[in-house]
Order: C-alpha cells, then sequence, then structure tokens
C-alpha cells in the first residue's frame, strides 16, 4: 500500500516537474523573440556595431530576472523579463547617450558609458523598488493620477513603434528621413511588417489563446524562409537584400566596473540623463505593479505585492552588475507558462536556462529571422500599448484630463522624458486641485432643533432648544482640505451667518476629514473672523494631532475655540450654554411678547417679530451706536435706561434725552437707511432687543402685513416725540 502511494506521489511530482518545464520553454520563446526586439530597439544606431553586447546583455538580464523570480517571487510560476515599456524607455536612454557623445568618441568608448548608464539606472530602479516593498509603500504608486500614468505609458507605445520602424527600415522616422521612405524597397519592408503585425492583431490579440504568439511567430519565420526559397533567394542573400538580420559573429558580455571605463565616464552629463533615468525607474514600478495586477487577474492567483517589488529590485541590482538594463515580472510569458500547465518554481528556472543558451544561440538565430517578424511583433507591441493607453483612456476620463494625457505624450515625443515629468508633476498637482475642489468638503450640515447631543434632558431645557436651537450650526466635514475645498467651506459659513442671524454656536466635526493642507489655513482664519465679528462660539471635534497642529500655525485654535474629542461633547456644551442664556430670559420674553401683542395686536404677530430679534445684554457705559456711523438696526429696549448723547460745547457729550423699558431707538435709520444723528449709550445695564436691516427686509417680503404694523407704530412714535418736541420748545419761549 505504501508503495503504492508513494509511486503515486512520485508520478505526481514528475508529471508536475515535466509540466514546469513545459511551460518555462514555451514562454521562453517569447523570451528570445521579445530579446531579440528588444535588443534590436535599443542597439540602434550609434550603438548597432555593439549589438553582440546587446544580446548578450538582453539574455544575461532573462535569465536573471527569471532566476530571480522563480526563486522568490510570491507567484511560484511568476516568469521575469525585460518588459516592452521598460525597453522603450531603456532605448530612449541609450539614445540620448548616444546623441550627448556623438562625434566625441567612437563606438568602442560609447558601449561602456551606455552600459554604465544602465548600471545605474538598474542600480537605483532595484534600491528604489526594493525600498517601496520592504517598507510597504509600493501601492503608493496607485495614486498618481491615471493620466499622468496613461501618459507615459502611452508615450512608450509611440516610441515603439518610432523604433519598430528603424529595426525594420534602418532609418530613423524624422522629417530630414522622409525621403528614405519613398524607397520601393522601405516600403516592401514597411507593409511586409504592418502584414505581420495585422496578422498578430486577427489572431493572437482577439483570441488571447496563450499559445497562439510563439505558434505565429514560429511559422511566419518558416513561411518567409518558404518564401525566399520560392523565390530563389538563399539565406544569405536574403541578408544582403535587407529581409533578414546580418547578425554577429558572437555573443559578447563587457565588464563595465573597471577603474579605466569609471575614469572615462562623462560625469558631466549624468544630470542631463537624470530625466530618462527616473522615466525607467517609474516604469519599470508601474509596469511591476500592473503586470502582477493582470496575472492576479488571469490566474485567478494572489500575489503579495510588496514581496513582489522587493524580489524585482533584487532582480535589477543584480543586472546593474553586468550593466544590464531593468527587467519585471511579465504577464505575457506568466500566463503562458502557467496555460501550459505551469504552477512551479522550476519554470522560472527552465526560463533561466533556455536564456542563458541563447548566449550562444543567439547569432544564429538572429540571422534567420526575417526583419519584418520582430519589426512587426514591436509594431504590435507599440500599437496595442498606444492604443490601450491613448485611446481606451478616452473613456473613463473628462476631456481635460484626456488632453493633458495626450499632452504629457507629445511633450514626451517632442522634447523627451524629463519636460514630461515635469508637466505630469504640474497635471498631477492642478488634476488634485480641480479634483479635490469639486469634491463638497461639507458632507452634511445641522442645527440645535434637528440634532441634539445624547444627554437626556428636561422637558423646560427641551422646549428651550426647540425655540432656541437655531443658534447652533453644525457642519460635518469630509475629504482632504486645501485651499479651494477651504474656501468653499468659508462661503458656505458667510452665507449661512448672513442668512441666520440668531446663530452663536458653529460646530465644525472633522471625524470624515483625511488631512489638511497649510494653505487651507487661511480660509479658517476668514472663518475665525467672521464669527468673531459675529459673536459667534467656535467648537471643534473630532481633531487629529496633525489637523490641529495646522490650525495653531495659522493661529486659528486659540483659548476662545473649544476642542472637544467627540461632536456629542460639543454639542452638549453649546446646549448648556443656550439653556444657561434663556433660562433666566423666559419671564423677559413673556414680558417682550406680551409688548409685542400690544403694538401689533396679535400674538403670531408678536412671536415673528420676536423671532426676527436678536437679544443684547448691554453693560451699563456701553456705547450701542455712534453718531455718523450708518443704520444698520433699531432697538427695542425691554430693561433698563439709555441715554442719547451730543456733543457739548467745552467738548465731551451731553446728554439729551433718556429712554428706558419699553421703548425704542433707531427706527427711522431703520427705514430711511440715514446716519446715525447721535451716540446713544446704555446708562444701566441694559436689555435690547435688535431688529436689524436684513431681517426688516425679510419681513416686508415675507410678512407684508406684519411689516405695515411695524411702520404705523413707528410713525406714531416718531409723532408722539415730535409732539413732546414742540410742546418743550413751546415752554421754553415763554
Amino acid at each position: 500500500m505504501s508503495n503504492t502511494v508513494s509511486a503515486t506521489i512520485g508520478h505526481s511530482a514528475a508529471r508536475r516537474g515535466f509540466e514546469d518545464i513545459l511551460g518555462g520553454a514555451a514562454a521562453s520563446v517569447l523570451t528570445i523573440t521579445y530579446g531579440l526586439s528588444y535588443t534590436l530597439l535599443i542597439f540602434a544606431g550609434p550603438l548597432a556595431p555593439s549589438l553582440s553586447h546587446g544580446l548578450g546583455i538582453t539574455f544575461t538580464v532573462s535569465a536573471l530576472m527569471a532566476l530571480v523570480l522563480a526563486l522568490g517571487s510570491s507567484l511560484p510560476f511568476a516568469i521575469g523579463a525585460p518588459d516592452s515599456s521598460v525597453a522603450a524607455t531603456t532605448a530612449i536612454l541609450a539614445g540620448t547617450i548616444a546623441d550627448r557623445l556623438a562625434g566625441a568618441a567612437p563606438a568602442a568608448a560609447l558601449l561602456p558609458v551606455v552600459l554604465i548608464t544602465f548600471g545605474f539606472a538598474s542600480l537605483a530602479t532595484g534600491l528604489i523598488l526594493g525600498g517601496l516593498g520592504t517598507t510597504q509603500l509600493g501601492r503608493a504608486i496607485r495614486y498618481v493620477p491615471y493620466p499622468v500614468v496613461a501618459g507615459f505609458l502611452g508615450a512608450t507605445g509611440a516610441l515603439i513603434l518610432l523604433g519598430a520602424i528603424s529595426v525594420v527600415t534602418g532609418q530613423q522616422l524624422e522629417l530630414a528621413t522622409l525621403g528614405a521612405f519613398a524607397s520601393r524597397q522601405v516600403l516592401y519592408e514597411l507593409g511586409a511588417a504592418a502584414v505581420m503585425a495585422l496578422v498578430l492583431y486577427l489572431t493572437w490579440h482577439r483570441s488571447r489563446w496563450p499559445f497562439s504568439l510563439p505558434l505565429i511567430l514560429i511559422v511566419a519565420t518558416l513561411a518567409a524562409h518558404a518564401g525566399f526559397w520560392l523565390a530563389g533567394i538563399s539565406p544569405k542573400a536574403a541578408q544582403t537584400l535587407g529581409w533578414t538580420f546580418l547578425p554577429p559573429q558572437h555573443v559578447a558580455l563587457a565588464w563595465p566596473w573597471t577603474i579605466d571605463a569609471l575614469s572615462h565616464y562623462p560625469w558631466h552629463a549624468l544630470p542631463a540623463l537624470a530625466g530618462d533615468i527616473i522615466a525607467v525607474i517609474f516604469v519599470t514600478a508601474c509596469s511591476t505593479l500592473f503586470n502582477t495586477t493582470g496575472i492576479e487577474v488571469a490566474t485567478h492567483s494572489e500575489a503579495n505585492i510588496e514581496r513582489e517589488l522587493t524580489v524585482t529590485g533584487l532582480g535589477n541590482i543584480l543586472a546593474a552588475s553586468i550593466g544590464g538594463y531593468p527587467g519585471c515580472i511579465s504577464v505575457s510569458r506568466t500566463i503562458l507558462n502557467f496555460s501550459a500547465g505551469g504552477s512551479g518554481r522550476l519554470s522560472g528556472l527552465t526560463s533561466a536556462t533556455i536564456a542563458l543558451s541563447m548566449l550562444v544561440l543567439a547569432p544564429s538565430l538572429l540571422g534567420y529571422m526575417p526583419k519584418f517578424v520582430l519589426g512587426g511583433l514591436l509594431l504590435y507591441l507599440g500599437a496595442d500599448t498606444l492604443y490601450k493607453w491613448a485611446v481606451q483612456s478616452r473613456r473613463r476620463l473628462s476631456l481635460i484630463e484626456y488632453a493633458s494625457l495626450l499632452a504629457i505624450i507629445i511633450i514626451i515625443l517632442k522634447w523627451g522624458f524629463i519636460a514630461g515629468i515635469v508637466l505630469g508633476i504640474v497635471i498631477g498637482c492642478t488634476a488634485f486641485a480641480f479634483s479635490a475642489a469639486r469634491i463638497n468638503p461639507i458632507k452634511y450640515s445641522f442645527d440645535g432643533t434637528e440634532y441634539r447631543s445624547s444627554l437626556d434632558r428636561s422637558r423646560e431645557q427641551q422646549e428651550i432648544l426647540a425655540l432656541h436651537g437655531g443658534e447652533i450650526h453644525g457642519l460635518n466635514l469630509q475629504s482632504y482640505l486645501f485651499f479651494g475645498s477651504a474656501n468653499r467651506l468659508y462661503r458656505h459659513v458667510k452665507a449661512r451667518l448672513q442668512r441666520r442671524s440668531e446663530c452663536r454656536f458653529l460646530v465644525l466635526d472633522f471625524r470624515l476629514v483625511t488631512g489638511m493642507d497649510s494653505s487651507a489655513a487661511y480660509s479658517f482664519s476668514q472663518i475665525k473672523r467672521l464669527a468673531r465679528d459675529r459673536h459667534v462660539q467656535i467648537a471643534m471635534a473630532h481633531l487629529t494631532p496633525a489637523i490641529e497642529r495646522t490650525l495653531r500655525a495659522g493661529e486659528f485654535i486659540t483659548k476662545d475655540v473649544v476642542i472637544t474629542p467627540e461632536l456629542d461633547h460639543a454639542l452638549e456644551r453649546c446646549e448648556n450654554a443656550i439653556i444657561a442664556r434663556h433660562q433666566g430670559h423666559a419671564q423677559d420674553e413673556a414680558s417682550l411678547r406680551d409688548w409685542f401683542t400690544a403694538i401689533l395686536g396679535s400674538d403670531a404677530d408678536a412671536s415673528e417679530l420676536m423671532r426676527r430679534c436678536e437679544r443684547l445684554d448691554v453693560p451699563a457705559g456701553t456705547t450701542i451706536v455712534r453718531a455718523g456711523d450708518e443704520a444698520a438696526s433699531m432697538h427695542f429696549i425691554l430693561d433698563g435706561r439709555v441715554g442719547i448723547m451730543v456733543p457739548a460745547e467745552r467738548g465731551g457729550t451731553t446728554r439729551v434725552r433718556s429712554l428706558g423699558r419699553y421703548t425704542t431707538i433707531g427706527e427711522m435709520g431703520l427705514v430711511a437707511h440715514t446716519p446715525r444723528s447721535a451716540t446713544i449709550q446704555a446708562e444701566t445695564d441694559s436689555v435690547l432687543y435688535e431688529l436689524s436691516i436684513p431681517q426688516f427686509d425679510a419681513i416686508t417680503r415675507e410678512h407684508p402685513a406684519l411689516a405695515q404694523k411695524l411702520l404705523t407704530y413707528f410713525v406714531t412714535i416718531m409723532a408722539e416725540r415730535l409732539s413732546f418736541a414742540n410742546r418743550t420748545i413751546a415752554v421754553l419761549r415763554r
């Protein structure tokens, strides 16, 4: 029995091992084909004489990435190698180096500079990816605005397209070289490559069967040679005519980190290359994240993204040691391996072994590869990448965001990645500002009549809060607060206080606020000045330490601002203040109601007028209004005494009249909007009820009958005062 079980387990393990080897070998077909394409893309133009070194670097990096991911990836069937987007940015980096050193050094001297620069780029990529993985900050890359990422990757697609044309024709597509593209031979070559790209689109793109791509490439190569044979063209003649590549004699590897190479390295040019190096790092990081996510979806697996970043970082550090360019996990190769049955780490080791074998076989294989096959593959990859990021993105972006995406692509193609990086940062910040500004910083608002603290209160206190709860205005804030959203908050508070003059407490709940920029402090200072001018108390709840520091630095939080840990506590404090203020005023308000009812002849009108008035407790000696000021209100004197003061002949002031309980002041200014003709001071502690011009205007609009009664009362009062003045004058004339 045990022997049978052991035999079954052994057979199962052997089968899994065979499937891993088969899957790794199938994925290696793509590694070989892509590797040849990327080498031709990068080592072109002035670097073409170093093609043998390019082949050595590409397949060594492919072997290293496959080996490291096979041993350390959280997906045991993962296959790593250089990626098309990374190869495109690397090609731009190589081209920039060649342009900087054009005419200054022969190709033999150019190669060490390129390899050392590749090494710097791979080392920086490895350290950054490793750091992101170790600190678990890798997902922060996903917070880069989508138009910026799509613009970068769309630009890499366009660069792959341009590189494909160069691989097929041997000519850079520029205005100066357009004449060369009128050649019949060049048009034939481009036509063949376009047909190859179309075949890939109609077959592999639509079916996405993992085995279709390697089969198509193999069949296309065999069909091309069959066509050459039928046309009587030998392999040597095909190379001479430009249909196939002239391969190097052998693959070469050069150790770049020698003292001589480092001493002759143009260190002064390194800052100028920084933009392209940053682009390589950024695109590698994005490719790692996007490729890992794509593999998770396709294979129904779950990857540890931090581990993938760390392992990819290690692979790139090893690639830097040989002057190699960066690589990452590959979607197409990993899915092909998985579909072929590969599920273990042996598949990655198989892919690494086959990649190493290309150090011997690559030249012969390249000599038999038709240009239009590899060029067509690059055309397809470039067009597919460009379509995915520059065309399909239109459906998920607004017009402004999409315009910024296209602008990034155009600027990268015209002025390079460093200009694209600058524009991407500007667009990212601007897009964040606009998108954040569109989010209402106020989730909801409330007043004390509809939302209260959880404290159970007596019936008397509940009645007070029902009547005066409108003195509390609460705002539940949300999102990230910066200058734009904070200004929107200020405008809301300003409009609210203008509409509701009875407001005495402003409660701000920060429970849903994710953060605050220092620029928001200015708007909060405006809110504080507004509250101070209107005698409104500010209370704040759920403040995080970071937000509290920002507000204290902006001098918003002072001793007069109440800070509580929870909204319930803030509401309780405000309610207690309202109850303490109005509980002792109940008798006064009853007297006021009786007075207003006597004036207006209606209890309903009295209640409406009381609602429109604001109580003022004025200490003795306080100036209520000053002569010459613009009239803004009138006052009903419920208790106390006020004096009307005019300038005296020898300086100072003299009292010309006193007004006591149940009298009014300022009704002429309320109606005629004329400046104050005299200064009015409280002679004793007084209780006044103020009716402002906006509230009187509101009464005129909403309750015209009440407004007419008030005007009649004002005319009566002024007539009585005029009559009194006439009698006084008559006495003085005696």
